[in-house]
């Protein structure tokens, strides 16, 4: 029993996925797909994204405000060589994203910023532990 008293038997998560916006399903699938994901499409309007044991569901489903206030956090064993993927498929260039060259931060953690096609905020980083 935990803290709270409450008997967790059967309670066992296997994985947590976010819903991300695309207002060009096209672009972001060719845009994901570049940075590194693996990607199954499963319907004409969702497409499953994963790259280990991390995922996503990209959705064709755009809203301004809620695209533009939408983040996602991804924690990697490597975060230069995810850094150098970036710079390697040239996204900024090729897709006219924003990005903010890895730094370490006060929480801890080395980072990059990565700005979708959709404007959704990526910070991809690594524990600096």
């Amino acid at each position: 029993m935990d803290s709270l008293g409450d008997d967790r038997m059967g309670m066992e998560t296997l994985e947590i996925k976010a819903y991300v916006p695309a207002r060009d399903f096209a672009l972001s699938r060719r845009f994901y797909t570049d940075l590194g994901f693996r990607e199954e499409l499963l319907s004409p309007d969702m497409a499953y994204f994963n790259a280990g044991h991390c995922s996503f569901l990209l959705q064709n489903f755009y809203v301004k405000e809620h695209a533009e206030n939408f983040m996602m956090h991804l924690m990697v064993a490597d975060v230069e060589a995810w850094w150098e993927r970036v710079v390697a498929q040239d996204l900024a260039g090729r897709y006219g994203v924003r990005t903010i060259a890895p730094q370490d931060q006060p929480w801890g953690i080395r980072d990059f910023c990565l700005v979708d096609p959709t404007s959704v905020l990526w910070r991809i980083g690594q524990s600096l532990e």
